[in-house]
């Protein structure tokens, strides 16, 4: 390959990437064809992008970025993915799909995150974390939880009362007949 036409490459695969700065790169290597359009199809609908380019091409397209660190210490053909809500949920798809049976040769290598290169087991441990949602979920949980439980302590009183008071209008309490 000429260095014009690479350098044109490079070009396309800079604007392609501008602005992503979370990545994956995962092994696609193996698949049969009906696999590969299959799995393109399961994450064009989560929002996902895949992209199978050279690594050196890469590598190039990805200088003075945050992605420059996901190709630290990689071989081989490999892909890049990115997309999705956050890298959690990224990694959370890209390790489903790794465990999944019809996508045998798909197995996650590694990425980066805030510029910070992760390997194949940190992809692992990072799709355990609890994804924006699952986050704002908790978040919202912890702020409600205090005035949920401060309403119920002011409410338990007057509900006792109000019960002692059913119990004496139903003459259940002694109103000393004896």
């Amino acid at each position: 390959m000429s260095k014009f036409v690479k350098n044109l490459i490079t070009q396309e695969l800079s604007s392609r990437l501008e602005g992503v700065e979370d990545a994956l790169l995962v092994n696609v290597i193996g698949m049969d064809a009906n696999s590969t359009v299959a799995l393109r199809r399961q994450l064009r609908e989560k929002n996902i992008n895949l992209l199978v380019i050279k690594n050196s091409l890469a590598r190039r397209a990805a200088e003075g970025t945050s992605l420059e660190n996901a190709f630290v210490e990689m071989e081989g053909a490999l892909a890049l993915i990115w997309g999705c809500e956050d890298i959690i949920s990224l990694a959370k798809e890209v390790v489903q799909l790794d465990k999944a049976p019809e996508f045998k040769a798909f197995a996650a290598r590694g990425g980066v995150m805030a510029g910070e290169h992760l390997s194949a087991e940190r992809v692992h441990e990072i799709s355990k974390w609890p994804n924006r949602d699952e986050q704002l979920s908790i978040l919202s949980g912890q702020i409600c939880s205090p005035g949920a439980q401060l309403a119920s302590q002011l409410e338990a009183p007057g509900g006792l009362l109000v019960s002692q008071l059913d119990k004496i209008a139903d003459g259940e309490v002694g109103g000393g007949d004896e």
